[in-house]
């Protein structure tokens, strides 16, 4: 009876390639099928298939998303580069030459056009939320949010829309001569799935030289409370007590009447550091918390004050008005706005617990939430004419 002769290196090799089967079929996590290299110790992509992608900004009627710095087209369903560049409005053969394809060539739905200059820029008008490129999430302040939540809560509302788009510039990779998906998709550290997912690619990650692609940026990681307290070792540094030998220098008061008459003149600001006091009978506005001023208006840098006071002390209306929104920032902030006659409006933030709803009518002094747990705890207060910050002090003294 012949015998089989199999080499102890050969047995390995199988037993190795059986072991590695077993292995994906029993794995449940996401897996890069780029598998070259691994078993020489090569770069392993299985975190970056597991990391979580944003999702591509959805794009105009055009297809254009615009970025500060750059615009792409997205093409849609039957597509050809000519179809695109006069949906665009830009030369096809220009465009053609900037991708590296030809004029009449077929694209895939979803497959990212770079644009070699810049086009008109999104607008509702091409059925974008809002007109010009998507910023960073940190360029759309308080007076945005409160703008878009008061039109839908308007008595008469704007058309309907969305929040405007927000995110990061993602990089603009163009494929040079014998890189792959697999190449790239380790070179930025994202999964070959997003990064064709972003881009329209077909099954095989089948790319083209010249071609341009959008990196996937992260997904954000959920908003931090500002109450979270820092990894060890990176506290405040600890101040330097005052010199036992060195006496605080004097200090000469000012005559009682020639104070007076400096406060007389002076214009109401905030007191930093004091406690508020109970605003007149006559003063517009009455303080919505009653406690120290840590931060006083400038206009552009803090368009309000900020008030300490302890967690749950209940935050007051400063007039009477109706309540024209109700949000929340991007930080998970809430943002509550109340409308008053003479196109004013008061903003409060840093609160929790609101206990009015939209369109409600609030009169002065009455308990509209509660101060967040935030550190340190206050209430953020704005008064604005119409959307333009003003000296909260104007009103309330």
């Amino acid at each position: 009876m012949a015998v089989s002769r199999v080499s102890h290196g050969s047995v390995f090799r199988v037993g190795t390639s059986l072991s590695l089967l077993a292995l994906l079929a029993a794995c449940s996590e996401p897996l890069d099928l780029d598998m070259r290299g691994l078993m020489n110790g090569g770069f392993n992509t299985a975190d970056a298939a597991r990391a979580a992608a944003a999702p591509r900004p959805e794009p105009d009627n055009r297809g254009v998303i615009s970025y500060p710095n750059y615009q792409v087209a997205v093409a849609q369903r039957g597509d050809t580069l000519a179809s695109l560049a006069g949906r665009v409005g830009l030369p096809a053969d220009e465009l053609a030459r900037y991708n590296g394809v030809q004029t009449g060539d077929a694209l895939r739905a979803g497959e990212i056009i770079a644009l070699p200059r810049r086009v008109s820029e999104p607008s509702p008008a091409t059925g974008a939320v809002t007109t010009g490129p998507i910023r960073p999430p940190s360029d759309v302040d308080i007076t945005t949010l409160a703008s878009d939540a008061i039109d839908r809560s308007s008595p008469t509302p704007a058309p309907d829309r969305a929040a405007p788009q927000t995110g990061t510039e993602p990089i603009r990779h163009q494929v040079k001569r014998g890189e792959t998906a697999f190449t790239i998709s380790r070179l930025y550290n994202v999964s070959v799935r997003s990064l064709a997912e972003w881009n329209g690619l077909d099954s095989s990650f089948s790319l083209r030289e010249g071609q341009f692609l959008l990196i996937p940026v992260a997904s954000q990681a959920p908003p931090q409370r500002e109450d979270t307290p820092p990894p060890p070792g990176t506290g405040s540094p600890t101040p330097q007590p005052p010199s036992s030998s060195q006496p605080l220098p004097e200090v000469t008061p000012a005559p009682a009447a020639a104070a007076t008459t400096a406060a007389a003149a002076a214009k109401p600001v905030a007191n930093v550091g004091n406690q508020t006091a109970a605003s007149a009978s006559n003063a517009a506005m009455a303080f919505p918390v009653q406690g120290n001023i840590i931060r006083e208006y400038s206009k552009g840098r803090n368009d309000g004050i900020d008030i300490g006071a302890s967690v749950g002390t209940s935050v007051k209306a400063a007039a009477s008005g109706q309540v024209a929104a109700i949000t929340r920032n991007t930080d998970g902030i809430n943002i509550l706005v109340i409308r008053h006659p003479d196109n004013l409006l008061t903003v409060y933030t840093h609160v929790d617990g609101i206990s009015v709803a939209k369109g409600d009518a609030v009169s002065r002094g009455q308990s509209i939430a509660k101060v967040a747990d935030f550190e340190p705890a206050r209430v953020h207060f704005e008064v604005r004419k119409g959307f333009d910050s003003v000296d909260p002090m104007d009103y309330l003294r």
